[in-house]
């Protein structure tokens, strides 16, 4: 699906969505290309369609602004517009555009020039962002064993680059992380708190105004190249939810879990696919990088590994057959009479229990490695395009996994680390090699960072802030804590995570992860209060929220309410400044 970008021998530049006029062209017409874009509308072009020779861009709009008579399909009859608007419009942007070339260089190429250099970085980097889901921090935790050779791939990134510790989501579930990832907003901001409408899901994800305030969007108007291949977010239909702003590259499932036999809207078209999910994103990625080259890019390639059924590629679906759960001291636990009343109602495990968290967490190792494969294609596509110098690489997860912590069985929402700490991983220009950070950083952080990678202003518009100066080793003020946020879904059969007594069902509730520390605020009386000293009590198995004086638990409760209720970046920036 990746499309050969041509490059005129004669300009010194080719004419782009959301480039400013070159010198000696007219000023953007933003409301010439509207014209355009109505009458391809008018002519049967749609936006996402997914009928062969009907996007409203490629095969209407480009043609039109290249001065061709026959769309790119030669389905539909392209309209007839006026020279002057046409002329206009090509000084100005083109909405959902790739790179338009003229009409009279389209048989030239000549590479791009190099993107710019500043002291920290590219200022135009390339930047590709591995996302798994469900990835928990214990996958790759052993500094020996079978865990420390399982992901040989990720193991270099990390020596040569950095490695967050206290990296943490704003919500352990897939719907409201990815949301926060998007946007740079907490979730009660994003309004995204579940996975289901109305309150979560891609339903809610729009519903809320979030879709043209992602960093794709911003991107995008940048001049960037931007791919989103994998998962979006829970609840998107490929077949009748199209294409949202901001993307010119979409290879997008919806429910697509087992990996296998699914279907794919790939910009615009349904596509089944027999073959392993992943291995897919693998080979739809390296096209797609190796056609932006000479052009700034962005690609997000995010995995359904190792989520559940947890299915693995066949070639290692026999790998670690001994392999077993860390059996740390939370593991099949019983919480003591000080826990939350939620967790106290998850029944004792049994051996076939402990039996069953053993095989699903050998099946999680296993397609891990396809996700591990899947970094190496991309960052040797990179290094053989000579492009390591100019491209960041990000590996981490929406949310971590339990798999009988306290006897809960397989799940996530809960506020402890094992759900919310989770791996991150970045390699690029300036980052030192195998340095560790141990500064709270969160998925609100992303938007903000890509954005300075990108070249674009300074900006503190988000909830988080960028991770760049972390990566330069920069010192300063910084969050003082985690912000942790959960919503009791609604039952719902069609989402994946549904909540059960088993896995831990939470109620609401506001979470603060703090240097040493973990505070959870209740949103109902039973439960109440949660305090965990984590440098005397590493697995949080008691809660000493009763031992704390009480003008400490009104410190604590007062920065969860500003935490809860911030609006705009500089009161939520400040409240998560706040000195514990």
């Amino acid at each position: 699906m990746a499309v050969k970008v041509l490059f005129s021998a004669v300009l010194a530049a080719c004419i782009s969505f959301g480039l400013a006029a070159t010198p000696g062209r007219a000023a953007p017409d933003e409301a010439a290309c509207e014209q355009v874009r109505t009458a391809c509308k008018d002519a049967g072009y749609l936006r996402g369609s997914g009928e062969v020779g009907s996007r409203l861009v490629k095969d209407c709009v480009e043609p039109l602004l290249n001065g061709r008579t026959k769309d790119n399909a030669s389905t539909l009859t392209l309209p007839t517009v006026d020279v002057a608007i046409l002329t206009a419009c090509k000084g100005g942007p083109l909405g959902k555009s790739k790179t338009i070339v003229a009409a009279a260089d389209v048989n030239a190429e000549a590479p791009a020039a190099p993107l710019a250099l500043t002291a920290g970085g590219p200022k135009r980097a390339n930047i590709i962002f591995v996302l798994a889901d469900d990835f928990s921090m214990n996958l790759i935790a052993e500094t020996d064993g079978v865990l420390a050779n399982s992901m040989p791939n990720l193991a270099r990134m990390q020596r040569e680059g950095a490695t967050f510790s206290n990296y943490f989501v704003t919500n352990s579930l897939c719907c409201p992380s990815r949301s926060s990832i998007f946007t740079g907003k907490l979730p009660h901001n994003s309004g995204v708190m579940t996975n289901t409408a109305p309150d979560g899901g891609y339903a809610g994800f729009v519903a809320n105004g979030n879709e043209p305030e992602t960093f794709a969007a911003a991107l995008f108007k940048l001049s960037y190249r931007t791919a989103m291949m994998g998962k979006f977010l829970n609840g998107y239909a490929p077949e009748t939810d199209g294409i949202p702003e901001g993307w010119t590259e979409w290879a997008v499932a919806g429910n697509a879990y087992r990996n296998v036999n699914y279907l794919f809207n790939e910009d615009g078209k349904m596509v089944k696919h027999p073959e392993y999910l992943t291995d897919k994103l693998s080979a739809l990625g390296v096209d797609f990088i190796r056609a932006s080259a000479g052009n700034p890019f962005f690609l997000e390639l995010a995995t359904f590994a190792p989520h559940s059924p947890y299915t693995p590629p066949d070639r290692y679906k026999s790998l670690y057959p001994d392999l077993t759960y860390p059996r740390t001291a939370a593991f099949a636990a019983r919480p003591d009479a000080n826990a939350p009343e939620w967790l106290q109602r998850v029944p004792v495990m049994d051996d076939a229990d402990k039996a069953e968290m053993d095989e699903i967490f050998r099946k999680r190792v296993r397609s891990d490695k396809a996700i591990d494969d899947m970094i190496g294609a991309a960052r040797d596509e990179i290094a053989a395009l000579g492009l390591t110098g100019d491209t960041y690489v990000i590996f981490t997860s929406d949310n971590g996994y339990h798999l009988g912590e306290f006897s809960m069985r397989p799940g996530k929402r809960t506020p402890f680390d094992f759900d919310t700490n989770v791996p991150l991983v970045i390699v690029g220009p300036g980052v030192p090699p195998g340095i560790r950070i141990d500064d709270f950083a969160m998925n609100i952080d992303f938007y903000p960072t890509f954005l300075e990678w990108a070249g674009a202003p300074a900006t503190t518009t988000f909830d988080g802030r960028s991770l760049a100066g972390l990566l330069r080793g920069e010192t300063g003020p910084w969050r003082q804590m985690a912000v942790i946020e959960h919503a009791k879904n609604v039952p719902n059969a069609d989402d994946p995570d549904k909540a059960s007594l088993k896995a831990g069902e939470p109620p609401d509730y506001i979470a603060l992860r703090l240097p040493g520390a973990l505070y959870v605020e209740y949103s109902n009386n039973s439960d109440g209060v949660g305090y965990y000293d984590l440098v005397a009590d590493p697995d949080a198995l008691h809660n000493i929220a009763g031992t704390l004086p009480a003008a400490r638990l009104a410190r604590l409760k007062a920065m969860a309410a500003e935490n809860a209720s911030c609006k705009g970046a500089a009161a939520c920036w400040a409240a998560q400044s706040l000195t514990p």
